[in-house]
């Protein structure tokens, strides 16, 4: 994958507010950092510790100061603490094929999105091969797509995330 690269393509700008659920090391939420700029904020939402000082750590190195970071569990709806419709978007990078609660974390992700906003999706395509995790694992594009929208989100299009991941923008409203 290539973070900056695929970030043009969600649609993050100036003064956003923009939800990264399951940060991880903090890839996109670095970038998304600069992309929203100082009237902007970002939230780095993991279930690790060790994974949201390593965000902390990053942001603090390069003097990127709008991004908060939330140690939280996903799969509880309601668990991130953020208020209702208070993001432009959520992004949700390689985090649902590690859970068996998919629906409830797409749930929480629609809580929190404005009217308007957009779920940006990335997961890992079957039958890439054996680079990342066993297809069992999986779940492909078409079962994703019907996932999300049974959580009323709307389909909006399709973001290349390169040659082991697909990704797609749906929309609230």
């Amino acid at each position: 994958m290539h973070p900056e690269r695929i970030a043009g393509e969600f649609g993050v700008r100036e003064g956003m507010s923009v939800a990264d659920f399951g940060s991880g090391a903090g890839y996109f939420t670095i970038i998304m950092g600069r992309m929203v700029g100082e009237n902007g904020k970002v939230y780095a939402l993991d279930i690790q510790e060790t994974a949201l000082d390593n965000v902390r750590v990053k942001a603090r190195a390069i003097g990127i100061k709008n991004i908060e970071t939330i140690r939280t569990n996903l799969e509880v709806v309601g668990s991130s603490g953020l208020p209702d419709n208070s993001q432009d978007a959520v992004l949700l990078a390689n985090v649902l094929f590690q859970s068996d609660k998919r629906s409830d974390i797409i749930r929480e992700a629609a809580r929190v999105l404005k009217e308007g906003g957009q779920l940006v999706l990335i997961d890992w395509r079957l039958g890439t091969g054996g680079f990342g995790p066993p297809d069992d694992r999986r779940t492909d594009e078409t079962a994703m797509r019907t996932l999300v929208t049974a959580e009323k989100l709307l389909f909006e299009r399709i973001i290349d995330a390169g040659q082991f991941h697909y990704g797609m923008i749906f929309k609230k409203g």
